[in-house]
């Protein structure tokens, strides 16, 4: 009998919940220039800036994101080792992160 790749146990009555060993996510490497990015696309029109190739691991990055939403007055959110800025001022988010060190590029639209 096969079995399929797609389905998993959950569920036993020998040992009640089963966990499935969690996945560490590895920091992505960084080539050095972080691009910030603008983007719309899913948000009903509203633009947010993306910024990414921070090559930070998940901690750093939200302390991070919390410097440059009180520096924006602005939300946003840590997703997938990117920060995505609840604002359009792409030119203001570049200012802060040259001042923190930061090689960077103002990418895409």
């Amino acid at each position: 009998m096969k079995t399929d790749p797609n389905v998993s146990l959950v569920y036993s009555t020998d040992k009640g919940r089963i966990s499935q060993p969690k996945e560490q996510a590895t920091v992505p490497t960084s080539d050095g220039i972080v691009r910030i990015h603008k983007d719309s696309k899913g948000r009903k029109g509203k633009g947010v800036s993306v910024i990414k190739g921070l090559g930070l691991d998940a901690k750093a990055l939200k302390e991070l994101a919390q410097k440059l939403k009180k520096q924006c007055g602005c939300g946003g959110t840590v997703k997938a080792f990117d920060i995505e800025i609840q604002t359009d001022n792409r030119e203001q988010i570049q200012g802060l992160l040259e001042k923190l060190g930061y090689k960077v590029k103002l990418a895409g639209g």
